[in-house]
C-alpha cells in the first residue's frame, strides 16, 4: 500500500467515526446497562471484554513489527503505552468487574474486535512502514511533554472513576447506584472523560494522523455513550442530581 492510499483509507475511516455520532446518540450500543438480548447470541461479560480488547495491541504490534519501524526510544515508549493501556482493558479491568451472570451480545464483541483491529492496523502500519524516526530529543519536545501530561491525567481519571464505579456494587450484586463524590459531582461519566483525554494526549505525543484518528474515534464512541448513561441515570433515579452534565463539566 502506498502512502496516498493509506491516507485515503484513514480519511474514510475517520469520517465514518463522525458520521456515526448521530446514530450513536439515538441508539445506545446494547451492552452494560443497555444490554438487549434481542441482539442475538450472548457471551459471558468478562470473556467478551477480553476478546474484544486484546486484539488491539496484537494488531498494533503485528503491523508495526512486520514492517521496518524506524526504531527509537520514543517509538518504544509510545507503543509500550498503547500495549499497557490494552493489557489493563483486556485483562485487569475485566477481572475487576463485579458482573456475575451478566452477558454481552456476540454482535457487540465482533464489532469491537473489528474496530480495535482497524485502529491497531492504522497505527501499527504507519509506524512500521511510513513513519520516519522520531528525533533523538522527541521525549523532551514540548508536544510530547504536553501530550504525556494529558495522557497521564486521563489515565488517572479513567482508572479512579472505574474503581469508584466498581466499588458501588458489593460482591454478588448486579444492580446500579448513583455514583457520588469526586468528578461525579459534576459529570455522570468521568471514566469516559478520562479516556478521551488519554487518547488526545497520546495523539499529541505521537504527532501523527493515525493516532489523531483514533482519538477522534474514541470521542465519537464515548461522548454518545456518556449521553446514553446520563439519560439512563435520570430515567431510573428520580433523585439524580440535576446539575450534573454527561461527560464535560459544565458543558455537555
Amino acid at each position: 500500500m502506498n502512502l496516498n492510499t493509506f491516507y485515503l483509507l484513514l480519511g474514510i475511516w475517520t469520517a465514518l467515526a463522525l458520521a456515526l455520532v448521530p446514530v450513536q446518540l439515538r441508539i445506545a450500543a446494547p451492552y452494560g446497562r443497555h444490554t438487549k438480548s434481542s441482539w442475538g447470541p450472548m457471551l459471558n461479560n468478562r470473556l467478551g471484554w477480553i476478546l474484544m480488547e486484546i486484539v488491539s495491541p496484537m494488531a498494533l504490534l503485528y503491523w508495526m513489527l512486520s514492517g521496518n519501524p524506524a526504531a527509537s526510544p520514543s517509538l518504544y515508549v509510545l507503543a509500550g503505552l498503547w500495549v499497557l493501556h490494552y493489557l489493563n482493558r483486556s485483562i485487569i479491568f475485566p477481572l475487576r468487574l463485579r458482573t456475575p451472570g451478566k452477558r454481552i451480545p456476540l454482535a457487540i464483541v465482533l464489532s469491537a474486535v473489528f474496530f480495535n483491529s482497524v485502529n491497531g492496523f492504522f497505527n501499527g502500519y504507519w509506524w512500521g512502514r511510513f513513519a520516519g524516526p522520531y528525533p533523538d530529543d522527541w521525549l523532551s519536545d514540548p508536544r510530547f511533554i504536553a501530550g504525556a501530561l494529558l495522557f497521564l491525567a486521563g489515565v488517572y481519571i479513567n482508572h479512579r472513576s472505574d474503581a469508584l464505579l466498581i466499588a458501588l456494587r458489593r460482591p454478588g450484586e448486579t444492580g446500579y447506584r448513583i455514583p457520588q463524590g469526586w468528578l461525579f459531582r459534576w459529570i455522570s461519566c468521568p471514566n469516559h472523560f478520562g479516556e478521551i483525554m488519554e487518547w488526545f494526549g497520546f495523539a499529541l505525543m505521537a504527532w501523527n494522523l493515525p493516532a489523531l484518528s483514533f482519538a477522534v474515534w474514541t470521542a465519537a464512541n464515548l461522548l454518545p455513550r456518556a449521553v446514553a448513561h446520563h439519560r439512563w441515570y435520570r430515567a431510573h433515579f428520580p433523585d439524580y442530581p440535576p446539575e450534573r452534565k454527561a461527560v464535560i463539566p459544565g458543558v455537555f
